[in-house]
């Protein structure tokens, strides 16, 4: 599984396709501008959605949900990196 630094995401974020799977009510405390909420139950659903040739960034509160979510979508042909340690270890601007 391919990986990326909450630094990293903070600093090319306006280039970055990315995914925050977390709940609605823990997105609403705040996320990455530009990044897609799609709740980790709702990717099998929601998969289809997405653009199999873009490569996406995966979101969530401390790194698990989104690990499970690159795994899955990984399964399924897509280009994806988990971003290590979460929201809890994003220093950036989110709104």
């Amino acid at each position: 599984m391919k990986t990326i630094s909450p630094k990293e995401v903070e600093k090319k974020h306006e280039n970055l396709n990315i995914i925050d799977v977390r709940e609605t009510a823990e997105v609403a405390e705040g996320k990455i501008p530009g990044a897609l909420n799609i709740p980790l139950g709702l990717l099998e659903f929601k998969k289809n959605e997405l653009d199999a040739s873009k490569e996406y960034v995966m979101v969530c509160r401390s790194g698990g949900r989104s690990g499970q979510a690159t795994q899955f979508l990984e399964s399924q042909g897509y280009k994806v990196i988990n971003m290590d340690g979460g929201m809890m270890n994003y220093e950036g601007k989110t709104i």
